[in-house]
């Protein structure tokens, strides 16, 4: 059933979410993520010791990944940057190994090369792919074709938590238990040369690593010259983010760390479309029940030019020694807490790249979704920051300027307001939810297929739930 509440100021706009379907078939034990595919109509759903490969035009089963762990799955990630007729994805599990799978289907190779470039419809047939543009051509028909589990990535002392690709698919991060993050690079020769090593091996958390997430490719990403464009954030049970770059001599670094959280930080979600080219904020979700929004402090750049190190070349960079490079770090600020929607630990949140729209979910099994406005913060919501952390820390652990107990008054002036715009609770009936993502519709009851959004939930009962959101403005 629809679900409506009202906002603690005067809203603006009002949101509905009502259950599509579930996918099929039930996978009957605890799920912990679906992550949908970057361009086709596919999400995969980390269950037991497998992958679930679902379609999004059918919402049934496509495929399944088993036999590659000895322990459950935790998380997976898709490669991005391949054609149609070849897949590849990234398996994290608890048995302290990554697994890497492929599908492929070499048949389909001459019908994707035909493509001219244009955003084809995508559709499933069968356990295939199939696309249907102009040329109504034929990509891939899988017929008895199955994943082929290739290499396993070894290292890790403990569970893995999280996985996830930079934007090229050029890196890959993992995280775990140890309090570790690793980072590899694929240095295959080829697409299907499967040989990757690790670049960096990040120490610095004091508890378990929960997720890692690269910033999106977005202008705004290369603003900052000291280093290279890859951005990592990861997220961990001693209740900080910590912000990763690579320096100028090729070494992982962490640029800052984000502290004002109470509890474990679950996840952490980039800002998919930054305005006027700004670097990309962050999205944190934490067991204190909060969602957190956090913007880097870009002036800082002009700072550095007058330390006498903006302007100068990265190589020169280089030979600056390790206890010099402070400077080189970055400033970060929250700039909002989200309404209170939630009661206990905030496990996920996804942020849309057509609407803005922000949900989240957790523990309670409510589904939450927020939206950012125009005006000032309100007096109203400066109650309910006080009420849902103790204050608003930058980097490494130096309170901002407004204090230990800062709120949104205080805040830059770039900040801007967010409306709790509905709630829908028990959206797993007595369980919990541990993901949610926003991906693309494709279903034949979408209006616009491909270009339609849906919400996607994974919950401790094994089912995913597909969901409709409609927002109107007031």
């Amino acid at each position: 059933m629809p679900s409506t509440v009202p906002t603690s100021r005067s809203p603006s706009m009002t949101a509905t979410i009502s259950l599509i379907q579930p996918l099929r078939p039930d996978l009957h034990e605890r799920a912990w993520a679906s992550i949908p595919h970057p361009t086709l109509p596919l999400i995969a759903t980390a269950h037991a010791k497998a992958v679930t490969v679902f379609s999004l035009s059918t919402l049934s089963s496509h495929s399944n990944l088993t036999g590659g762990h000895t322990r459950s799955v935790r998380s997976v990630a898709w490669k991005p940057g391949l054609p149609p007729h070849k897949l590849c994805l990234i398996s994290g599990s608890f048995d302290a190994t990554a697994g890497l799978w492929r599908w492929d289907d070499d048949s389909a190779a001459d019908a994707d090369a035909g493509r001219d470039g244009h955003e084809v419809e995508i559709t499933m047939s069968g356990r295939g792919l199939s696309g249907h543009g102009d040329s109504d051509s034929e990509i891939g028909d899988s017929g008895d074709k199955d994943w082929e589990f290739t290499l396993v990535l070894e290292g890790h002392d403990s569970e893995i938590k999280g996985c996830a690709f930079s934007p090229s698919g050029a890196y890959l991060a993992t995280c775990s238990r140890d309090k570790s993050v690793w980072i590899w690079e694929d240095i295959g020769a080829s697409e299907t040369d499967d040989e990757w090593e690790t670049i960096a091996v990040l120490n610095e958390h004091e508890g378990d690593v929960k997720a890692v997430a690269w910033c999106p490719d977005v202008p705004g990403r290369n603003n900052r010259r000291q280093y290279s464009s890859d951005v990592l954030a990861s997220a961990s049970y001693d209740n900080t983010v910590r912000i990763w770059r690579e320096d100028a001599d090729g070494e992982w670094v962490c640029v800052a760390v984000l502290e004002g959280h109470e509890g474990t930080v679950w996840g952490v979600e980039w800002e998919p479309h930054p305005k006027n080219d700004r670097f990309p904020r962050l999205l944190t979700c934490s067991a204190d029940g909060t969602v957190r929004l956090w913007a880097l402090h870009e002036e800082l750049d002009d700072q550095e030019d007058n330390n006498g190190f903006g302007g100068t070349s990265r190589s020169a960079l280089g030979g600056i020694p390790n206890t010099m490079r402070r400077s080189l770090r970055e400033e970060w600020t929250c700039t909002a807490v989200l309404p209170a929607a939630h009661d206990r630990d905030v496990y996920s949140v996804t942020w849309s790249k057509h609407s803005g729209v922000v949900a989240s979910t957790g523990r309670d099994g409510n589904i939450a979704l927020y939206k950012e406005v125009d005006g000032p913060v309100t007096s109203t919501e400066e109650t309910a920051v006080r009420s849902n952390g103790d204050g608003l820390h930058g980097v490494s652990g130096v309170p901002n300027t407004t204090g230990a107990h800062a709120h949104p008054s205080n805040l830059p002036p770039s900040s801007r307001a967010w409306e709790l715009l509905t709630t829908m609770p028990n959206s797993h009936g007595p369980f919990e939810v541990n993901h949610i993502t926003w991906c693309r519709r494709y279903d034949a009851r979408s209006q616009n297929r491909g270009e339609e959004e849906m919400l996607i939930t994974t919950g401790d009962d094994g089912i995913v739930r597909s969901w409709q959101v409609k927002v109107d403005e007031l």
